[in-house]
C-alpha cells in the first residue's frame, strides 16, 4: 500500500464562528496564483480549514506529484471553493488537498518542513519524515524544486532549460476560485454536502467530527497528536490547556514509543502499533471510550471548561500506565505477546480485548491472580492464537465478541491457579458450556514458491527466534518489555537487603512493588 503524505499542518484549522472587529471584504479574487501559497503571502496567512475538517493526509506520492504536474502543464484542475468569515479568514470548503499539495511544493514542506515543525512543536514521527523525504527527492527529480523556478527568472543559466520555460509561464497560471456566500451555518452545510459527495467521511472521522467539542473527541485528538497540532481544547483556561497537553503527551509516549518499523528486527515495539496509521484513530477513540465507559456519544454534553476532558485523560493515563510503563502499577504487558501476530502485524482487536481484560482485573482486584498464572497464561496467548478468533467469529463482530474473549482469558487464569497445566486448562475450557465450540486447529504449512521472504515472513522468523531468548521477569517469569523494567531487590530492603549486584534482579514494576510486597 502506498504511504500517505501528511500535509495537515500547511493549512491550519479555525472555528467558523471566530469573529473580529474587521469587516469581511466585498471584492474577492476569482483566481488563486501560485505566489499566493508562499508562506509569507497575505492569502496564505489568512487561509484556514474548518476545525471539524478531517486531516489532510489522504493523498499518496503519485497524487501529489500529479497535481503539481497538472498545474504546471496547464491541465484542468477543479476550482477550489472558499468562504470568508467576518474575521477575514478564508476557509477552504473544498480543495484542501489540492491547495496543500501545491503549498507543499511552494514551501518545500511535505510534512517535515518549517511550517509542519512549527505546527507540531518539532514532534514529527520518523515514518512521516522518511515519507516526506522520499516525495521531495522524487519531485525534485521529476518536476524540480519551486526554488529553482524562482531562480530561473533572474538567473536562467543556473537551472535546467525545461524549468526556465515553465517558470516564465508560472506567473500567469492560476486556479479558479468559487465563493460560498452566506453565514457560518451556510458554509458548514456546504462543506458537508460537498465533501460527502466527493469522498464519504468514514465512520471514525464522522464520530470525531460529531464529538469535536465533547471530552472523548477532544481527548482522542489530543492523544493521537501527543498534545501537539491544532488545539481543539483552545477554549479551556491556560492551565487546563497545559494539563491536556501534558496528559496527552504521556499517554502517547506509552502507547506509541518506540516507533514501529517493519519487518521486525527488535522486540522493542509499541503497544498501539504505528502512530497516525489508518487504524490508530479508531483504536484511540475506542480506548478513550472503553476506559471512560462511554457507550453513547450523544449522551455526552460539550466540554466547555475542560474538566471532563482532563478527567477522561487522567483515567486513560492510569490504564495506559497499568498496561505497559515504568509506573509502579505497571503489569508490563509485552506487545509482542499480547498485541502482535507472530508475523509482526499489529492486532487492534487484541489491544481492545486486553484493555478490557486489564480493566476487569483491576476492578475485581485480581491482579495478583494474573501474576501467579502469568508464565503459563502467556504460553497460551502465544500458542493458541486462533482461539480468540474463533470466539470473535461466533459472535460475528469484534465488539460483540470481545467480552467473551475476556471471559475466556479470565477462566484460563482461574484454571491455571488450580495448578492445571496449560493443556489441562485448555481441555477444561473446551468441555465447558461457554466454550465447547472451540477446537485446536493443526498448524497449516503454507507452500511458498517465492525465493525471497516478504516483510511478514521476515518478521515471523525474527519473532520466533527473539521470543526464545527474550528476557523475563524474575518474579513471575513473564516476558519483559524495555518500557516496563524495574530493578528489584531479591532480599527486600526492609528485610536487610542491600543494593548489591548479587541482590538485584529484573522484574515488572507491579511484580516488584505490588505483588512481591
Amino acid at each position: 500500500m502506498a504511504k500517505k503524505i501528511n500535509l495537515d499542518a500547511l493549512i491550519p484549522r479555525e472555528d467558523f464562528e471566530v469573529r473580529d472587529s474587521e469587516a469581511s471584504p466585498t471584492n474577492k479574487s476569482q483566481l488563486l496564483k501560485v505566489t499566493d501559497l508562499e508562506e509569507d503571502s497575505f492569502f496564505f496567512g489568512s487561509i484556514r480549514k474548518p476545525d471539524f475538517q478531517r486531516e489532510t493526509n489522504e493523498w499518496d506520492q503519485e497524487r501529489v506529484i500529479s497535481l503539481i504536474q497538472s498545474f504546471l502543464d496547464t491541465d484542468l484542475i477543479p476550482a477550489v471553493i472558499l468562504w470568508k468569515n467576518e474575521a477575514g479568514y478564508t476557509f477552504v470548503i473544498d480543495g484542501a488537498h489540492r491547495l496543500s499539495a501545491l503549498a507543499a511544493w511552494v514551501n518545500n514542506d511535505y510534512g517535515d518542513g518549517g511550517i509542519t515543525k512549527s505546527f507540531y512543536d518539532s514532534i514529527i514521527p520518523e515514518e512521516q519524515i522518511d515519507t516526506a523525504n522520499k516525495l521531495r527527492e522524487k519531485i525534485n527529480k521529476i518536476i524540480g524544486p519551486y526554488s529553482d523556478y524562482k531562480l530561473a527568472i533572474k538567473n536562467p543559466e543556473k537551472v535546467k532549460p525545461e524549468i526556465v520555460g515553465k517558470a516564465r509561464l508560472l506567473g500567469s497560471l492560476a486556479i479558479q476560485i468559487q465563493w460560498v456566500d452566506g453565514d457560518a451555518k451556510k458554509a458548514e452545510a456546504s462543506f458537508f454536502k460537498i465533501n460527502q459527495k466527493a469522498a464519504p467521511i468514514d465512520k471514525t472521522e464522522l464520530i470525531l467530527l460529531e464529538t469535536r467539542n465533547k471530552a472523548n473527541g477532544i481527548a482522542t485528538r489530543a492523544i493521537l497528536r501527543s498534545g501537539k497540532g491544532h488545539k481543539y481544547w483552545s477554549s479551556f483556561s491556560e492551565r487546563g490547556q497545559q494539563e491536556v497537553q501534558n496528559l496527552a503527551e504521556q499517554i502517547n509516549d506509552i502507547l506509541f514509543k518506540p516507533s514501529l518499523k517493519t519487518p521486525l528486527k527488535t522486540l522493542d515495539i509499541p503497544v498501539a502499533g504505528k502512530s497516525f496509521s489508518s487504524q490508530s484513530q479508531m483504536l484511540i477513540l475506542e480506548f478513550v471510550n472503553t476506559v471512560n465507559e462511554i457507550t453513547n456519544n450523544s449522551e455526552l454534553a460539550d466540554d466547555n471548561d475542560g474538566d471532563e476532558t482532563i478527567k477522561f485523560l487522567k483515567n486513560c493515563l492510569k490504564i495506559a500506565q497499568l498496561i505497559n510503563s515504568n509506573h509502579p502499577s505497571s503489569l508490563g504487558l509485552h506487545p509482542a505477546v499480547y498485541f502482535y501476530a507472530r508475523n509482526g502485524r499489529y492486532k487492534p482487536a487484541s489491544f481492545n480485548v486486553f484493555l478490557q481484560f486489564v480493566i476487569k482485573l483491576h476492578k475485581t482486584k485480581k491482579l495478583n491472580d494474573f501474576i501467579k498464572a502469568r508464565e503459563n497464561f502467556e504460553e497460551i496467548v502465544l500458542n493458541f492464537e486462533d482461539l480468540p478468533r474463533q470466539i470473535i467469529r461466533k459472535y460475528r463482530t469484534s465488539i460483540k465478541g470481545s467480552p467473551h474473549v475476556v471471559n475466556f482469558y479470565l477462566q484460563i487464569i482461574t484454571l491455571l491457579n488450580q495448578n492445571l497445566s496449560t493443556n489441562e486448562a485448555i481441555a477444561k475450557i473446551f468441555s465447558s458450556t461457554d466454550f465447547n465450540y472451540l477446537t485446536v486447529k493443526s498448524d497449516e504449512v503454507v507452500d511458498n514458491e517465492d525465493e525471497d521472504f516478504n516483510s511478514d515472513g521476515k518478521s515471523e522468523v525474527f519473532m520466533n527466534e527473539a521470543l526464545k531468548t527474550s528476557i523475563k521477569c524474575k518474579i513471575c517469569n513473564g516476558y519483559l518489555h524495555r518500557n516496563s523494567i524495574s530493578i528489584d531487590h531479591k532480599i527486600r530492603k526492609q528485610d536487610g537487603g542491600f543494593a548489591e549486584i548479587e541482590n538485584g534482579q529484573v522484574s515488572h514494576p507491579y511484580c516488584n512493588t505490588g505483588f512481591k510486597n
